[in-house]
């Protein structure tokens, strides 16, 4: 797997065009961090699978559309329960289909290997989606993520616990931490405007949270827009003290995107991973103690810390409908009003038709 520096240039003059109206400014010591922009690791761990739900029946799957060898799956540096399970290898693999995983930094990175083909399907949030359609990138919207109470709760606007800040409206003139393009993106101009700032009043540096978490640590950031596990970690430290959550945003959730002609061509592989992805998530959401057990070996977490993050966690997915559509919609409407975007998008062109979403998605799938 190449790192994302490798990326064709014409989706990165794209992408740094959407993000021309953007200054950056350097923080002192920001720049030192040594971790790569994007972690990447096509290695596929063991897993105890005495710890695991078993596999649905393999005899029961229909396999007509299946037109690849090899599933390709994106992951962010947050960790997948979906990967470290190995639930897609034990149903896919009988079928004749190979599962590779790569690792990015976050969503955008994400999105960009998404779109020179070097990953069929990955998780993110709300907006990198967006940022990669009005780049040109061939993507689809295949199933959302279910929101509860929870939604929210592991992603927040934080300071330092000295910090002479108590309030979003003291984020005027203040330089903000946090990656471009990110669900963080959208928390942050959320927040602003329910505070009565606008989006020019803060100084943005972009920078991935994998990136950025020492050195906020260390006391270097005025103001971080973060999510878990990093968040979690911050709180656990000490570090931290908490302005505004997500909780309670009015955003549609995350999302897992596919690659166009991949999703076009392979619905009923698609239909397998969705249905294996949910039931894994729903028992995770049943077994938070055990579902922190088997994450903490990869995240390198202390036990307590992870299950904060767990515990936080919404789980499950929930299929693409008519009003997730219209959330969505306004979701890039609401950028390109603030300037963001330099031109509107219709995220309808992202979508599948409504007789290839029934295809893929199983009738255990919520529509809410």
């Amino acid at each position: 797997m190449p790192p994302i520096n490798a990326i064709n240039t014409t989706f990165k003059s794209q992408y740094l065009k959407i993000l021309r109206h953007f200054t950056l400014l350097l923080v002192p010591g920001l720049l030192s961090i040594t971790t790569s922009l994007t972690l990447v690791s096509c290695t596929q761990e063991s897993q105890n699978a005495e710890s695991q739900p078993s596999a649905s029946d393999v005899s029961q799957t229909k396999t007509s559309n299946i037109k690849t060898k090899v599933l390709h799956m994106g992951y962010q540096q947050a960790g997948d329960l979906v990967r470290i399970t190995k639930v897609l290898e034990k149903r896919l693999e009988p079928l004749g289909v190979k599962v590779e995983w790569s690792q990015f930094a976050q969503g955008p990175q994400l999105m960009e290997a998404m779109n020179v083909g070097k990953i069929d399907l990955g998780s993110v949030g709300e907006t990198p989606p967006i940022f990669a359609q009005a780049a040109g990138a061939q993507i689809v919207y295949v199933v959302g993520t279910r929101r509860t109470e929870k939604t929210g709760r592991g992603s927040a606007i934080v300071v330092p616990p000295n910090s002479p800040i108590k309030s979003i409206k003291d984020l005027k003139g203040q330089k903000v931490v946090f990656q471009k393009g990110s669900a963080s993106h959208y928390l942050i101009l959320r927040a602003l405007e329910d505070a009565g700032l606008k989006y020019s009043d803060i100084k943005v540096l972009s920078i991935p949270t994998v990136e950025s978490t020492a050195t906020f640590l260390q006391g270097k950031i005025p103001v971080w827009v973060t999510s878990d596990p990093y968040f979690a970690l911050a709180e656990k430290a000490g570090k931290v003290r908490v302005l505004k959550t997500a909780q309670g945003l009015d955003t549609p959730g995350g999302y897992y995107v596919g690659a166009k002609q991949f999703a076009i061509d392979n619905p009923d592989l698609l239909r397998i991973v969705i249905e294996e992805i949910d039931k894994i998530q729903r028992w995770a959401e049943a077994h938070p103690q055990e579902t922190a057990k088997l994450i903490v070996p990869y995240q390198k977490l202390l036990p307590d810390v992870m299950e904060v993050v767990v515990k936080r966690r919404s789980y499950g997915l929930r299929g693409i409908s008519p009003d997730l559509i219209k959330d969505q919609q306004r979701v890039a409407d609401y950028f390109y009003k603030n300037g963001v975007l330099p031109k509107p998008i219709n995220v309808q062109e992202a979508m599948l038709t409504p007789e290839q979403y029934a295809a893929i998605t199983p009738t255990t799938i919520s529509q809410k």
